[in-house]
């Protein structure tokens, strides 16, 4: 079992549990379309911390940005500053796939999401824009809660973040079930 560093969730396992199986109109339907909730399970995914700076018209912006360490393809993740030791617990877990990105992939990465973000706010707002990322040692495991539904062999599941609290996309659950298909 690996030891980790993980964010401090906001969402506990009877929460997630309760939002899995609300009564909801979108809750009701998943639960017609594809069965009740089975199981509730924590995940935990590996994210590099990029100290990010962006120079656009003279003015300095300086942010925390997490990039998920496995494939690089989530959504960047920010951070208002960086976790301190009541932002973060020590947990030891199985369920976590392994950072696999190398730094300087991954500081590629960041940069052109970091310059696509920009860009989408305004293409013609940028003046002699420049970006740097410098990565912050060791990463953070961002927690999440998984709900597997499903009824006979069919299984389904959706993926909450739990410092969050919001339902993630496809990229997630894509992540996810590349993880749990690699194990057998």
């Amino acid at each position: 079992m690996a030891r980790i560093r993980s964010l401090r969730p906001n969402v506990g396992r009877d929460e997630a549990i309760d939002q899995f199986s609300s009564t909801g109109p979108i809750e009701m339907l998943r639960q017609v379309a594809f069965g009740p909730v089975r199981s509730v399970a924590e995940f935990f995914i590996p994210f590099q911390l990029f100290q990010v700076e962006i120079l656009n018209s003279g003015k300095r912006d300086q942010r925390v940005l997490g990039l998920d360490a496995v494939t690089g393809s989530l959504d960047l993740y920010a951070f208002e500053q960086l976790p301190g030791p009541r932002e973060v617990v020590f947990v030891e877990t199985r369920n976590c796939p392994l950072p696999l990105l190398e730094e300087e992939k991954a500081r590629e990465l960041i940069l052109g999401k970091v310059r696509r973000v920009l860009f989408t706010t305004g293409f013609f707002r940028m003046r002699n824009l420049q970006i740097s990322a410098e990565p912050i040692a060791g990463e953070i495991y961002i927690p999440y809660w998984v709900g597997f539904r499903g009824r006979g062999a069919q299984a389904r599941f959706v993926v909450m973040d739990a410092v969050r609290r919001r339902i993630e996309g496809a990229k997630v659950r894509n992540l996810l079930q590349t993880w749990l298909t690699s194990m057998q």
